[in-house]
């Protein structure tokens, strides 16, 4: 066994090199050619059954008004049913044939195969399953006092796209459905404090990779991988290291820093518009796919990049960091560079009841 991975170890680096540098060039041809034809082909949604989580805020409520708009009837899921019924009301005006809203927890099972039930009871189908409720902790991983407390960001994030997905299946196979996932550009960029995150959007990400092989063609599957997008999380909304969703916008400028953020209604847009068109990634905006390359070609430089500007000097503190001071520079010399702050009165009810957020 030995004598034949030293064979392989010396035949397949550069016979797979001199493939990709033979075969790249026709698919990637290929691939150009199918997308420019794919709009062609794109999904009628009017009438058809749209299922989506985290659908009180963020990118979830603006996929909710896109499906709206085309006519799709909607099953909201979120754990704030004030703010899902409002959103409901608004996709209504929108052009939503009939919307339903149903209270759950994703991070539970049973909340998942209850709100999955409840749609099949409701309407009889379910053509779209959205997976789009996230919570991102932000922390240094060795600060962190108890790390149990991070549990729940993979509760959500994880298991909270994949039960919806285990009870949903049965059904989507029956009409061909989709699976719409949001993970995150997060998932293959080394950024500091968001170790934990970064890491459950990859176990996602992964996930509906294998899912695809599984599964074939009876059930789309669209993986996007969004960048910063408007949600509460861009607005400084994260997990802490207590446990706790609270509104930090110093260390949101620190995380962030010079990310540019897209606004989530474009974002939405981008989303749908790619589910329907049968796409298999998605990333948002499109500059963003550039940074997987940086990962999988030079992924020293990135990490050197990213430990210059969001790791903090010697003798500093953990939020003063040079992208902070580089954007603070920039903000006194024109106004409006970083997002506006809003007001979250609901940031004063028990922690129980904070949305999840999601870029």
């Amino acid at each position: 066994m030995d004598f034949i991975n030293i064979i392989t170890n010396i035949l397949i680096p550069p016979t797979s090199l001199t493939l990709l540098l033979i075969i790249l060039p026709p698919y990637l041809f290929f691939k150009y050619l199918f997308t420019t034809v794919r709009p062609i082909f794109t999904e009628d949604i009017l009438g058809k059954v749209v299922v989506i989580t985290g659908a009180s805020s963020g990118i979830g409520e603006r996929m909710a008004y896109e499906y709206a708009r085309r006519g799709a009837r909607l099953a909201l899921v979120a754990r704030r049913e004030g703010r899902l019924q409002s959103v409901a009301s608004i996709a209504t005006l929108l052009g939503c044939k009939d919307v339903i809203t149903i209270p759950a927890d994703v991070s539970k099972a049973e909340d998942c195969r209850r709100f999955v039930n409840e749609t099949i009871n409701y309407y009889g189908r379910l053509d779209h399953l959205v997976n789009n409720a996230g919570v991102a902790p932000v922390c240094m991983f060795v600060e962190s006092p108890d790390i149990t407390k991070f549990v729940s960001a993979m509760d959500i994030n994880f298991w909270g796209s994949v039960y919806p997905t285990y009870f949903a299946i049965p059904y989507l196979k029956r009409t061909k459905g989709k699976i719409i996932v949001i993970s995150s550009v997060a998932s293959w960029l080394p950024v500091p404090r968001l170790g934990l995150y970064t890491a459950t959007k990859a176990a996602v990400t992964s996930f509906y990779e294998t899912l695809r092989v599984e599964i074939g063609r009876e059930v789309g599957i669209t993986i996007v991988t969004p960048g910063l997008t408007e949600s509460e999380m861009t607005q400084g909304k994260f997990l802490t290291q207590r446990g706790t969703l609270e509104l930090d916008q110093e260390m949101r400028d620190v995380v962030m820093s010079m990310t540019p953020v897209m606004p989530a209604k474009e974002t939405a847009k981008a989303i749908v518009t790619g589910a329907c068109e049968g796409a298999y990634y998605l990333t948002v905006p499109t500059w963003a796919r550039a940074t997987y390359y940086w990962h999988a070609f030079f992924p020293e430089v990135l990490e050197w990049c990213n430990r210059l500007l969001l790791m903090p000097g010697p003798g500093s503190t953990d939020r003063d960091t040079p992208s902070r001071k580089i954007v603070e520079a920039l903000a006194r010399v024109t106004q409006g560079l970083q997002p506006g702050v809003v007001d979250f009165p609901e940031l004063n009810v028990d922690h129980s009841e904070m949305p999840y957020s999601c870029y």
